[in-house]
């Protein structure tokens, strides 16, 4: 904790720091759980589901290149599955850069929040 975060939190009263708590950051699986709600839900779940549908096209295609016995179909299938291993990747780094941006979002509000409560006194 800084020493301005220390400021602050002795300038409030008891109800305003008990708000502050209630608004603590959340954990991890309540986030990413947290990216399946709103109006970008839709969104979330047909990218997840791409991601799974995805990776289980991957491992299907590497075992076929795994057990092929010519050359030129390993390599067919194993250009498939990496690709389907980047599209993957890509659907899981879409996912994540929400939840970071949520997770600024919810910075923000809670600096705002902050300021509302100095500003009130």
């Amino acid at each position: 904790m800084s020493k301005l975060d220390q400021m602050i939190h002795q300038a409030l009263s008891e109800e305003d720091q008990a708000l502050l708590v209630s608004h603590a950051e959340p954990g991890y699986f309540k986030q990413a759980v947290g990216l399946f709600r709103g109006p970008m839900s839709w969104v979330m779940w047909l990218v997840y589901v791409s991601a799974v549908v995805t990776f289980v096209l991957c491992t299907v295609a590497l075992w076929k290149m795994w057990v092929s016995t010519d050359v030129l179909s390993a390599v067919k299938w194993g250009v498939v599955g990496l690709a389907m291993f980047q599209f993957s990747v890509i659907c899981k780094n879409f996912m994540a850069a929400h939840l970071e941006a949520n997770r600024m979002l919810r910075e923000i509000k809670r600096v705002e929040l902050k300021l509302s409560l100095l500003g009130a006194e």
